[in-house]
């Protein structure tokens, strides 16, 4: 017989040294997105070691076909006992790009380890190689992406930091007493209108018909007719635009470090906080209710918590709510993951309305979940579902009217003034979109291809900041010109820079500048002209708030640390940096005072900052 010749075996060991160098080693560079680059590298090396192996390898055919076979029909079986995390990871692609990479360099050392043994026990050692690489895809579960760290895996079994919450004896709240000028019932009243704002013209017929109300409860306290504002009223502050101001604080932390209050767990959500007083609210997934929770700000104790029996989940962001509470005269509004519109009574937690905003709207669950923040304007409430505007009566609940249908968003309405003309806007799937608040009538929007989480932002010169984003990450900030003429609005680009590309990272104006993130990177652009003054310092997917008396940011960085950074265009400069939180962090910090509100899906702190002295 003729002797078998030997397998081709060097351009299989060069690919595969060439994949793990680059799966390695671009997540410890941090070149770009160093793990989509290892990612990707190690899927190219896994296509460059098949078609070795079905070309070059010399292989018997039957063996390059059998273990091509052998690969898809293992990555399969783990898809069918893999954790639901890992199966819906990447937008359910996870499971299929994952053990490719580990299943071709199994193949490698398999060819190398075997090539002198008998061919029984070669096809039967290539069985069990490809069997143990798909193997560790079974057993783990992904507590979603982080940044530059890719997915953070666990063993399956372990418990989660939600389950690990559940299964802690009962914090039951404490509530408050009754406030001596609380009704008894909930008898309809006239709303009164939100300070400094003009009363709101007659309202339109509703849009869409409306839903029944998920539950009503009549003991609840009417408006507050009269109310000092809240501190905090809401996402990312009074102007929704994440600034402080009459606020200073000492920056040199190594002498006046941050002080922990108080620190205790909380449930997974993405929610910031809303504070008004003694009393913050946020939002937080527990098992399958999602609740809104009210609690001491001084102490940290629960006051009371408002349940809805939905759960909404998916792999790359987790669990839970994604929006923050607003506060408007003594009640709490909250917009959920699943889009359960409520209204609460801000001291008791008790129903005033309920309604479900995807069905009044017909719009569709995105993937990630709803996360508009609620915005009050005058006597409604205007969510944004999927990228299309609704407006609800304060007092009632009932729809006022319904926006423009528009392709999905994670951004949250924002009230503005351009032009003189007060309109609310929204960043969604064509770019930015703006209606009147009174009957949600279309006035002007502008075409961007792409999509939205963060913010829109308005210059000093009445100039309109957008972001949009791909499924890498940001891609671009552009600047607006909106006016208003004879022949109605126009909103024409003035520049689009990419020296500042905001993910989910929400950025802040100051003096004629732009901060914010770079992918995980702060940076400084001009609002001028878009071009980047600075770029530094290695944040991940964090947030921040800016102290403007003091040109000062604040930064939590994704993995939960406290930084300032001085808000100059001249350079990046770091002042201090602190620890404050031991997990994946993407909520929005709050400072009210020299009280400083952090939290992520898993615990809620509060610091004390020392003041800095009048005189500096």
């Amino acid at each position: 017989m003729t002797a078998r010749k030997p397998l081709r075996l060097w351009p299989a060991v060069v690919i595969a040294i060439i994949q793990l160098i680059v799966m390695i080693g671009a997540p410890l560079v941090g070149l770009g997105d160093g793990v989509a680059i290892g990612m990707l590298g190690g899927v190219a090396g896994a296509l460059a070691i098949v078609l070795w192996w079905v070309f070059f390898s010399r292989a018997r055919w039957f063996e390059r076909v059998g273990a091509i076979v052998l690969m898809v029909v293992a990555v399969f079986a783990a898809r069918a006992v893999a954790h639901e995390s890992i199966v819906g990871a990447g937008q359910g692609m996870m499971i299929y790009f994952l053990p490719t990479p580990y299943l071709a360099l199994a193949l490698v050392a398999w060819a190398v380890a075997t090539r002198h043994l008998q061919d029984g026990v070669r096809r039967a050692s290539l069985v069990a190689a490809i069997l143990l690489a798909c193997a560790p895809f079974a057993l783990i579960r992904t507590a979603g992406i982080k940044g530059g760290a890719g997915s953070e895996f666990h063993w399956r079994w372990t418990p989660t930091p939600e389950q690990l919450l559940l299964a802690q004896a009962s914090d039951e709240p404490r509530p408050l007493p009754p406030s001596p000028a609380t009704p008894s019932s909930a008898a309809p009243v006239e709303v009164p209108k939100e300070p400094e704002t003009p009363t709101a013209k007659a309202a339109a017929k509703p849009a869409a018909a409306p839903a029944p109300p998920i539950a009503e409860t009549i003991e609840a306290a009417a408006p507050a007719a009269t109310e000092t504002p809240a501190e905090w009223p809401g996402f990312r502050g009074p102007g929704r635009d994440s600034v402080i101001r009459g606020v200073r604080i000492e920056t040199d932390w190594s002498k006046s470090p941050p002080v922990a209050i108080w620190r205790r767990p909380i449930g997974p959500g993405w929610s910031s906080f809303a504070v008004r007083g003694d009393l913050l609210y946020t939002q937080e997934q527990r098992g399958d209710d999602e609740i809104v929770s009210c609690y001491r700000l001084s102490t940290g104790e629960p006051v009371w918590r408002h349940r809805d029996a939905v759960r909404f989940y998916e792999s790359n962001g987790g669990a839970g709510p994604r929006a923050t509470p607003t506060l408007s005269h003594g009640r709490v509004y909250t917009l959920g993951a699943t889009a359960v519109l409520n209204a609460l009574d801000a001291r008791s937690g008790k129903v005033v309305w309920s309604r479900n905003a995807a069905t009044d709207t017909g719009r569709k669950i995105p993937e990630w979940g709803i996360a508009s923040s609620p915005l009050v304007v005058d006597d409604i409430v205007v969510v944004a579902v999927s990228g299309t505007l609704a407006a609800y009566d304060l007092a009632t609940g009932s729809p006022r009217w319904v926006g423009p249908q528009h392709g999905g968003s994670y951004s949250s309405p924002q009230l503005v003034t351009l032009d003189g003309v007060r309109q609310i806007l929204v960043l969604s799937a064509p770019g930015a979109v703006s209606v009147s608040p009174a009957d949600g009538k279309l006035l002007w929007e502008h075409t961007w291809e792409g999509g939205a989480i963060v913010q829109p932002a308005i210059t000093a010169d009445g100039g309109v900041l957008i972001n949009a984003m791909s499924m890498m990450g940001g891609m671009a900030t552009r600047r607006l010109a909106v006016t208003r003429g004879p022949g109605g609005w126009t909103a024409e680009e003035r520049w689009t820079s990419n020296g500042l590309k905001p993910y989910f990272n929400d950025f802040v104006v100051h003096k004629g500048h732009a901060f914010g993130f770079d992918g995980s990177i702060l940076a400084c652009i001009d609002l001028e002209d878009g071009k980047r003054k600075w770029k530094g310092g290695r944040y991940g997917n964090g947030q921040l708030v800016l102290l403007a008396d003091q040109d000062l940011l604040l930064v939590l960085s994704e993995d939960g640390e406290l930084a300032l950074v001085a808000a100059t265009p001249d350079k990046f400069t770091e002042l201090a940096r602190f620890p404050a939180l031991d997990a994946k962090t993407w909520n929005h910090p709050v400072l009210v005072g020299d009280v400083l509100l952090v939290r992520n899906g898993q615990e809620m702190v509060a610091f004390r900052l020392s003041l800095a002295g009048r005189g500096d």
